[in-house]
């Protein structure tokens, strides 16, 4: 079991909307990157994208066993609508939104 978990995440898209991907990077106790895993979206958002490399973060982290979380992300606009402090409007991300509290509420820290 892995009881920490620490990743770097990624989204972004060739336009806004446009072909969209998303990366995970797990880093190991150094921060170096131990693995990771990406996904193409087809048209979407940069913010969708961001959100989709958060959730999928979380995914791997939960089949990892992970008590403590640590996720470190670019995009300000997803992290202060993880923390709390902007909320969500656009209805494309509040689905989104709602499956990242929802896998982090699964660890005993998320942050």
């Amino acid at each position: 079991m892995a009881a920490r978990f620490r990743a770097a995440i990624d989204g972004g898209s060739r336009g806004n909307p446009g072909p969209a991907a998303w990366g995970v990077a797990v880093l190991d106790e150094d921060g170096a990157c131990a693995g990771g895993h990406a996904g193409v979206l087809g048209r979407a958002t940069n913010n969708v994208a961001e959100y989709h490399g958060l959730i999928e973060a979380l995914k791997y982290a939960a089949r990892v066993g992970a008590e403590e979380v640590e996720i470190l992300a670019d995009s300000e606009l997803i992290v202060r609508q993880v923390v709390g402090l902007y909320r969500v409007r656009h209805p494309d991300l509040k689905p989104l939104h709602a499956e990242a509290l929802r896998l982090a509420a699964g660890f005993r820290s998320f942050r």
